[in-house]
């Protein structure tokens, strides 16, 4: 009987308080004045053209820090390859692989900026 009076009363507990927050609660708005949505990554964006102001750089920033542990990594490889030219062909690959990656991404942001600011004339991406 004990065990039943406090699960009516835990429920009734449960559905009184409200259990959601607002998700623009301590977010100051962008630059433009547009509204962001408060996340464990910081203060997103709302709008299209504020967003990928936001998310471009990060993407960009992943990729080059990628490109560039990989490129450590295949010169450690070559570094410790004690004169096998198998293990020295792979971590010329990796190196080489991960300066085509890098060079893609920058040529990929080249086309983007190319496309969307001189040609499409996209607001909010500079």
């Amino acid at each position: 009987m004990v065990f039943l009076t406090a699960l009516i009363l835990a429920w009734k507990n449960l559905t009184t308080k409200v259990l959601a927050v607002d998700p623009f609660a301590g977010c100051s708005p962008a630059s433009s004045g547009s509204p962001s949505i408060n996340t464990a990554l910081g203060c997103i964006p709302v709008r299209v053209d504020d967003f990928m102001t936001w998310f471009l750089p990060k993407v960009f920033g992943i990729a080059g820090g990628i490109s560039f542990l990989l490129m450590v990594y295949g010169f450690i490889l070559m570094s410790t390859s004690g004169g096998d030219p198998k293990k020295a062909q792979g971590a010329q690959e990796t190196v080489t692989s991960a300066i085509t990656g890098l060079l893609v991404s920058i040529f990929a942001l080249f086309l983007l900026r190319l496309i969307a600011v001189n040609i499409l004339h996209i607001p909010g991406i500079n």
